[in-house]
């Protein structure tokens, strides 16, 4: 039934040998017993070592001593702490927890031993080079959760978010890599594959009866479900936009001509004097970059040099830099000045404004309105009148000096992303890889949606379907390559 159909630049044959390749290559490598500390560098009151493997357990008895007899305790227990002496041989080396977990009812699936110990680098090195004495050998990055994998403990999505999670810097990102690695994306995407497949089998079907001239998968139907599931596609694929800025933090560029104020609101942002303020033009000549959470969202302001025209070297290097913070940002803040001639700013705002493009938000914020508080109003009116103004820009007074305006621009930031979106219940897609493996599968069905509306031949609309199987299975490791999965886990910690 189509087995050397070609999928990607291999047949379904050659993925199958692939595929059975890295199975042995890793099940070789699993008959290891891999330990590593678990906790970070440096001192600390608590540190976690990890052992997982077929000999956990026999080195987790060999090197603990009871904790009250100083003798060999009873046999360790699953899902039971354990308290006693770490020794080499007659030499106490710490006291210690130990945590034992039985295969499969661990975090790898394997047997497991966590020793937590006092947090002397001394002592965790001591306990590690015992350890890796009796037979374990040091975790690669990431091993402990690859091994989870595996064991299909966690789909490859889920041990992305492992790592997501770990990373997340605030709220929503902690939602969005939670909501992960429980596997709401993975059912997503496993309801999707279960009826693409549901469909290419009746389609192969009709392949083997060819001369029978029977039709089992009916064609409108077929192209119903493909709408279908294109759309809910487009609706994750859309998410990214999102998921991407939540997860890395929201981009917000403070752009504008000199001494408009910007790095005083970088300042007042951030409640710290993190750029240097002066009345001298062209203080700023470089992007000074920090971060705050406002609701659970990681905003990432960039303050750029001021834009002008000038001469000086250094300066024009900043400006350049200024320009392509315009390009990578999601939000821009555009800085004018309430007490500056009209016909100067608008210049600035007709300039800057050509460079934003429509998948990004303009905010024109009018400082100094304090100074300025008669003819600020009326100077807004005007510039929202204006052609060269965007209609769906948002246009604020301020003062980044006396802090007037701050609560509506981070009121209006939080406007400028969906925080619905975030809904336990929603899936946003976070993971670059994960958006590019959608593509491709989008693409697919469209070719199959196309062969559907021009009456192709079972043959072809199976092969654009299984490969939109492929693709989708690629997210989940339903299909996985040794270079994807150590691509992937080569960027976690090393006992993790």
């Amino acid at each position: 039934m189509g087995d050397n159909k070609p999928i990607g630049r291999f047949s379904l044959l050659q993925w199958n040998c692939v595929l059975c390749c890295i199975v042995q290559f890793y099940q070789e490598k699993m008959e290891d017993t891999i330990a590593a500390i678990s906790t970070p560098s440096g001192t600390g009151a608590i540190a976690m070592i990890r052992l997982s493997g077929p000999q956990a357990w026999n080195m987790g008895d060999s090197v603990l001593l009871s904790g009250t007899t100083h003798q060999k305790p009873p046999a360790l227990v699953s899902n039971k702490v354990h308290y006693g002496w770490i020794a080499d041989g007659d030499r106490k080396i710490d006291e210690v927890m130990v945590s034992a977990f039985k295969a499969p009812r661990s975090y790898t699936g394997e047997d497991m031993i966590e020793i937590s110990c006092h947090g002397s680098d001394y002592i965790q090195k001591e306990i590690l080079g015992l350890l890796i004495r009796h037979g374990a050998r040091m975790a690669h990055p990431g091993e402990f959760t690859q091994r989870a994998f595996l064991n299909g403990k966690l789909d490859l999505s889920q041990a992305e978010a492992v790592s997501d999670l770990i990373a997340a810097s605030g709220k929503a990102a902690h939602r969005l890599a939670l909501n992960q690695m429980r596997g709401g994306f993975s059912e997503e995407l496993g309801r999707i594959r279960l009826e693409l497949l549901n469909f290419v089998t009746l389609v192969e079907l009709e392949l083997d009866f060819s001369e029978e001239d029977v039709e089992f998968a009916d064609r409108s139907r077929l192209r119903t479900a493909t709408v279908n599931i294109l759309d809910h596609l487009e609706r994750l694929i859309r998410s990214f936009d999102l998921g991407n800025a939540i997860k890395e933090g929201v981009p917000v560029a403070i752009v504008g001509e000199t001494n408009v104020g910007k790095s005083t609101l970088l300042n007042a942002l951030l409640k710290e004097e993190k750029a240097i303020v002066s009345d001298i033009a062209g203080t700023t000549r470089d992007v000074i970059e920090d971060c705050i959470h406002l609701d659970g969202i990681e905003f990432r302001f960039i303050d750029t040099a001021g834009i002008r025209e000038t001469h000086d070297t250094i300066e024009n290097i900043g400006i350049g830099r200024a320009y392509r913070q315009i390009e990578k940002a999601r939000i821009i803040l555009l800085m004018t000045d309430a007490t500056a001639p009209e016909e100067t700013s608008m210049k600035w705002v007709k300039e800057i404004s050509s460079h934003i493009r429509e998948d990004q938000h303009l905010m024109i914020l009018v400082n100094k309105a304090d100074l300025n508080q008669e003819s600020v109003l009326e100077r807004i009116a005007r510039l929202s009148q204006s052609s060269i103004v965007n209609r769906t820009s948002s246009i604020l007074p301020l003062s980044a000096k006396t802090g007037t305006g701050l609560k509506e621009l981070e009121v209006l930031l939080l406007g400028l992303v969906n925080i619905e979106a975030l809904d336990e219940s929603n899936v946003v897609v976070t993971n670059a890889r994960h958006y590019e493996a959608l593509l491709k599968s989008q693409s697919a069905l469209f070719r199959c949606l196309n062969g559907l509306d021009s009456g192709i031949s079972g043959d072809f609309l199976s092969q654009d379907i299984r490969e939109a199987l492929h693709y989708l299975g690629e997210i989940t490791g339903a299909i996985s390559t040794d270079e994807v999965l150590g691509n992937i886990f080569r960027n976690f910690c090393i006992g993790k």
